[in-house]
């Protein structure tokens, strides 16, 4: 089994420099890269990151100024936004000089092209091997060494449990899998459906409220995922129920915490300011496609409404309680 002894990661944000300390602390030689230059520069003279405070970065990760200076890695983690992970793949398969294997660290579907992440890959490198890192893990816990568990998924089975164990450290558990649709769906709806349960919160409306959503949630994501062909397993497993329910109920959550500035009332301009919420940008593209299969989403169709401003927050939450009775599934 290949051991992967370098790791590069592309994307300084607060997961990509909590991947690299992560894979430093599982004995990896590590190489950090991020198309902000002024970033990168302060990054490597101090150690340090604004957008993962009082987290210093571990002594075997290096911060490249040049993406070619992950030439010696024998895998990269992509750890940025989904709606960037075309352009990031398109430029590390320009400056790498072999393919190797890319894995997707964003959670989200491409808008316009409704493209989940490895699809995006084999679009944008193609003969590149993928996999997907999906899980209830959040940036600070994982940098700060508290126990998490996440999911990798690659459609090559070997390629999956390499990375897992060259990934593993003392406080993060990796478990691998070949469902990879079933890991990108749970990533990609959980998000949507958080903003959700965020603006039930911003209006106060209580812990019950927010179960239910939680749980009519799962149905949906359920739902969609049979649709697209995930597995039972995956859905109920760490990256479909369990990120759902991190997602959903905790104001570390950046797509919770937007629903809640918008339960708030404010505007999602302003709720989004400053805050990257993934579910926000993927709600459109989740709905469209869940409209191509016919599966019923009214959870999320809800937060689509609510983003493209046809109805306000209260409205939204009003309008979802409002539906008629019927058996649950």
């Amino acid at each position: 089994m290949k051991s992967f002894p370098s790791i590069g990661v592309v994307g300084a944000g607060a997961w990509g420099l909590a991947l690299a300390n992560a894979a430093a602390n599982a004995g990896r030689s590590v190489a950090v890269w991020d198309s902000d230059a002024t970033s990168m520069r302060e990054l490597a003279r101090t150690r340090r990151s604004a957008r993962l405070p009082g987290v210093e970065l571990a002594a075997a990760v290096r911060v490249s100024a040049d993406l070619s200076g992950l030439e010696p890695s024998d895998a990269v983690l992509a750890a940025v936004p989904a709606q960037a992970t075309r352009q990031a793949a398109k430029s590390i398969a320009a400056a790498l000089s072999r393919p190797r294997p890319l894995v997707a660290c964003a959670k989200g579907i491409e808008r316009g092209s409704e493209r989940f992440m490895t699809e995006v890959f084999s679009e944008a490198a193609p003969g590149w091997p993928s996999a997907i890192l999906s899980g209830p893990s959040f940036a600070i816990d994982v940098a700060a060494g508290l126990p998490t568990a996440v999911t990798l998924a690659s459609a090559d089975e070997e390629l999956a449990r390499a990375l897992c164990a060259a990934l593993r450290g003392p406080n993060l558990r990796l478990y691998h899998s070949t469902d990879v649709r079933g890991v990108e769906i749970g990533g990609a709806a959980k998000n949507v459906l958080a903003i959700a349960c965020g603006v039930t919160a911003g209006l106060g409306l209580g812990a019950s409220a927010v179960a239910a959503l939680i749980a009519r949630g799962f149905a949906e994501l359920r739902r969609f995922g049979e649709a697209f062909g995930a597995r039972p397993n995956t859905l109920m497993g760490l990256s479909g129920l369990g990120d759902l329910v991190l997602t959903c109920s905790s104001a570390q959550s950046r797509n919770f915490a937007f629903g809640r500035a918008l339960g708030q009332g404010r505007s999602v301009a302003e709720a989004g300011a400053g805050q990257l919420a993934e579910g926000a940008f993927t709600a459109s593209a989740l709905m469209r496609m869940a409209r191509s299969r016919g599966v019923d989403m009214p959870i999320s169709a809800t937060v689509e409404a609510l983003l493209e401003g046809t109805i306000d927050a209260r409205a939204a939450v009003s309008g979802l309680l409002a539906r008629p009775p019927k058996g649950e599934e």
